[in-house]
């Protein structure tokens, strides 16, 4: 009987406690980067379309873009075929930047990649980034738009491949 105001009192400032946590999404900002070119890129492989493997660094290591500043953050390349491709504006993700590119052939995604990633040489960002990506592209070009799921494990990263993919298909028109 001597215990059991403690016990109530406790159990009621924890049961507060969890009701009063709150959680949030993770933030992301569309910055333009100075790498972005907004040129096409072969996307045929997971890594295609990344900057060039610094050799110092290793095989997996990516090395900074080259920083040619570009007026738009978003470009359209059109191909006789009636496709197109669009790069959406680079996204500061949090452990580096990264660009979607995806190419459209009228109203159909046929194709979505990686224009630019920037993660800063982070060994771990990298190896997060090659398992990631690769089932975040899939998703898209199944789902046809950018409600998509995240990858459990890179939030950061698909919170931003989302934002950039959602700019470009905005962007296209497409909806």
């Amino acid at each position: 009987m001597k215990r059991t105001p403690i016990v109530v009192t406790a159990t009621v400032a924890g049961l507060a406690g969890v009701l009063a946590f709150h959680t949030s999404p993770p933030e992301v900002n569309l910055t333009p980067s100075p790498g972005t070119t907004g040129q096409q890129a072969d996307q045929s492989s997971p890594t295609a379309g990344r900057p060039a493997a610094s050799p110092s660094r290793g095989p997996t290591s990516t090395s900074r873009p080259s920083p040619t500043p570009t007026s738009s953050s978003s470009r359209a390349a059109s191909g006789n075929d009636g496709t197109r491709t669009i790069d959406g504006p680079a996204v500061n993700y949090s452990y580096g930047v990264l660009s979607v590119s995806v190419t459209l052939s009228g109203n159909k995604i046929v194709k979505v990649g990686i224009a630019s990633l920037n993660d800063d040489g982070s060994f771990r960002s990298e190896m997060i980034d090659q398992q990631a990506i690769p089932i975040l592209e899939q998703e898209a070009v199944q789902a046809q738009s950018a409600n998509i799921q995240g990858v459990s494990g890179a939030s950061y990263t698909s919170a931003g491949f989302k934002t950039s993919l959602q700019a470009a298909l905005r962007s296209a028109g497409f909806s």
